[in-house]
């Protein structure tokens, strides 16, 4: 049991990474209609950009880890902002009113140059941080054994409680998650009510890249170790999971992201760790057999 806890703890972990990555997937699917397959670079560049603040900072004599961790996290998501601001601007704005294809080809294109442009920078080879939150805090007995969690576990899912409350609220409660919404609805009708289309639109692939910047800060510090490619599995994954929860609905995605989570863990910890990713994909195929819109998701209708 006290194995089943821990290996619990370690799928929310890593589901919670997958849960906000896959917002941004979701948010820019809803607004646009398509699917950006460079988000899961801008979670990687986020790692790398969150690994060279801490180096640096530790170069610096910044002893403190929650200062360290609260610096890296702004600047990692100020410069991950500016790269999907830049991914908007060039790959998706000039080609918003082509065939949907076009777009599609144009992001699977600044995928791969984001890709290669970081290995060519920062070299194929593993990154490695020094662990910095360490510790163990019991929280129970089983069987005359105790339930220890590690401190850095609870840190990652309570930031993303945390960070998906407040963006709940944000889009719900604020004119610009009003206007976004409105621009899912009908953009030619938000635009002839005064709303600036662009505008949404380019904050909304900057609030999904700061999402994703969060998200690579803390695999960053869960797993100490990142290359050039963790963008690609990790970015998959993640719009496996907004694609499991309705892609589309930003419940929907945290909970695709933490069941993709549970299922790749306890699939290794259980059965065998080489067909993981077969079990997520299988289960993903099952699920969309019996609701092909998602758990959460909502069949759209089209006005003819």
């Amino acid at each position: 049991m006290a194995y089943f806890v821990d290996q619990f703890v370690n799928g929310l972990t890593l589901g919670a990474v997958y849960g906000l990555i896959a917002i941004g997937y979701t948010m820019v699917y809803g607004i646009i209609g398509m699917i950006n397959f460079a988000h899961g670079e801008l979670f990687m560049i986020g790692a790398f950009i969150s690994l060279i603040v801490l180096l640096l900072l530790a170069q610096l004599g910044v002893a403190s880890v929650p200062v360290a961790i609260l610096i890296t996290l702004v600047l990692s998501a100020a410069f991950t902002a500016l790269w999907g601001y830049v991914v908007e601007r060039i790959a998706y704005r000039p080609l918003r009113g082509a065939m949907r294809l076009a777009p599609l080809i144009s992001a699977i294109g600044m995928s791969i140059l984001l890709q290669s442009f970081v290995q060519l920078v920062q070299g194929a080879g593993q990154k490695s941080l020094a662990p910095m939150i360490t510790g163990r805090v019991v929280v129970g007995e089983l069987d005359g054994q105790p339930v220890e969690i590690a401190v850095v576990r609870i840190v990652i899912i309570a930031v993303t409680l945390v960070l998906m409350t407040a963006f709940s609220l944000f889009v719900a409660r604020t004119s610009f998650g009003r206007a976004q919404r409105a621009c899912e609805q009908d953009q030619k009708m938000a635009k002839l009510l005064g709303i600036n289309v662009d505008r949404v639109i380019s904050l909304t692939f900057v609030s999904g890249a700061v999402l994703a910047a969060v998200a690579g800060l803390l695999y960053t510090v869960y797993y100490g170790s990142i290359d050039f490619f963790i963008g690609f599995l990790a970015g998959l994954k993640a719009f496996t999971a907004a694609v499991l929860g309705g892609i589309g609905s930003l419940p929907g995605a945290m909970l695709g992201g933490l069941l993709i989570g549970l299922i790749e863990v306890f699939w290794a910890g259980y059965a065998t760790a080489e067909y993981k990713d077969v079990a997520v994909f299988a289960i993903l195929v099952l699920v969309l057999l019996f609701r092909p819109t998602g758990l959460l998701g909502r069949a759209v209708v089209e006005k003819v």
